[in-house]
């Protein structure tokens, strides 16, 4: 039987670089496969990057409780299957899910046995800096995602773990030594 390791962080903490940097190191590990209602990118596959559904289907989905968590962000759904995972975990593989903190604490309700990792930004300036050096937001959207940091850090209390990301390698290796 696998593990489940749910990691979390604010947008601009750098989560995704760090997970992908910890798979290639650890290619063991399986980055889980969300379901959404957006529509595919060019180069995105289904079952690779994401399980494509109608939003009917997604929201049968909802009705039948088969997702361990889910969410609606810009207009589009996202959610974990819980089939999905418990099939990966029952073949022996480590599973990594990336998702809020929202759906984390929903995910640790319904599988205790899941560990919580937040990552959290060096200092909310610095945090601040690199959503402003993305330059792709509003500074509405910005001063919105700020806000949020505020609560997913309140909710971080929760975590079995947290890992500041002021060095991808020193994350990595904070990481390595909670999933290891």
């Amino acid at each position: 039987m696998g593990n489940l390791y749910v990691i979390s962080g604010s947008s601009g903490v750098g989560k995704g670089t760090v997970i992908k940097e910890f798979l290639r190191k650890h290619p063991e590990f399986k980055l889980s496969v969300s379901c959404t209602t957006r529509a595919p990118r060019d180069g995105e596959v289904d079952g690779v990057n994401y399980f494509f559904l109608s939003k009917d289907e997604f929201q049968k989905r909802i009705n039948n409780g088969d997702f361990l968590e889910w969410a609606e962000f810009s207009g589009n759904m996202y959610g974990t299957g819980k089939d999905y995972v418990e099939k990966t975990l029952n073949a022996g593989h480590n599973l990594i899910l990336e998702i809020d903190t929202k759906g984390a604490l929903n995910v640790k309700s319904i599988m205790p046995e899941a560990k919580l990792i937040f990552i959290l930004p060096p200092s909310m300036e610095e945090l601040e800096s690199r959503l402003r050096g993305r330059k792709t937001e509003t500074e509405e959207a910005i001063q919105k995602r700020l806000a949020s940091t505020k609560l997913e850090i309140e909710n971080s209390k929760r975590f079995d773990y947290k890992v500041i990301n002021d060095n991808i390698n020193q994350a990595i290796a904070d990481l390595e030594k909670f999933m290891l």
